[in-house]
């Protein structure tokens, strides 16, 4: 292990997207950056592009729905880094299906990867966030994991019943409270984000920010001091009720 001075971030689908545009930034903020991804040859192509802005980034292999790439993931780095500052659970998967329309098979799926998978990172990589000064985990959710939104009929979330997604994102907020609550006693920040609707390969380029405009959020509560909240749900406009 080679003695690490920089802050040290792992980005889960870290190379495309939301996840390349954080890293991006990150990156121009001195962190090095660890961009997860499950394919090992575009994971490097996209370290490569971070790379080539000067910025300290690297490819690591990390399918989030396969524990054997978690696990082996965590060990890298250990062995080369020593700790973990900063974890973006940013990998995820939409689901529109009406609940008419939803098979048992689509619900499990979008828990498998939205949640599940979620946990297992955030678990396997807490003795390395432990080990940081000041860490900071960032849960890439939704407006549309709220609750009390979907149960308001003037919220502009009312009519978006995707129940597939937006339940597995609403178990991700707990994933948030119970995280933040297993390192209150340190100066670790955990929270819940909403980047906003986001054009992206992941909703076929359909929304109204770009990455970069949508990564800003996640940037910002990945690098909050120590008087910033934790255990909370928020996006531009402020805190999200649950």
């Amino acid at each position: 292990m080679t003695v690490q001075l920089r802050k040290v971030a792992l980005i889960t689908g870290g190379n495309r997207g939301l996840g390349f545009e954080t890293a991006r930034q990150l990156g121009s903020l001195g962190y090095t950056v660890l961009l997860g991804a499950r394919n090992k040859e575009k994971g490097a192509e996209a370290a490569a592009k971070q790379q080539a802005q000067e910025n300290d980034a690297h490819c690591i292999e990390l399918d989030v729905t396969d524990q054997a790439t978690i696990d082996a993931a965590a060990q890298k780095i250990s062995m080369e880094y020593g700790k973990l500052d900063v974890l973006i659970n940013n990998a995820g998967i939409g689901d529109i299906h009406k609940f008419t329309d939803l098979s048992v098979a689509d619900l499990k799926r979008s828990f498998d990867t939205n949640f599940f998978c979620a946990f297992s990172v955030s678990q396997a990589m807490l003795p390395l966030i432990e080990k940081s000064d000041a860490p900071r985990i960032v849960n890439i959710s939704s407006s549309i994991g709220s609750i009390t939104l979907h149960s308001d009929p003037a919220s502009g979330v009312y009519p978006l019943k995707a129940l597939a997604y937006s339940s597995s994102k609403t178990a991700l907020n707990q994933l948030t409270t119970h995280l933040a609550f297993t390192l209150k006693d340190t100066p670790a920040k955990v929270n819940s984000i909403c980047p906003g609707f986001v054009a992206t390969d992941f909703n076929n380029g359909y929304g109204d920010l770009t990455p970069e405009q949508g990564s800003r959020i996640i940037v910002r509560y990945a690098t909050l001091t120590e008087e910033g909240p934790t255990g909370g749900y928020f996006n531009e406009q402020g805190v999200i009720p649950w």
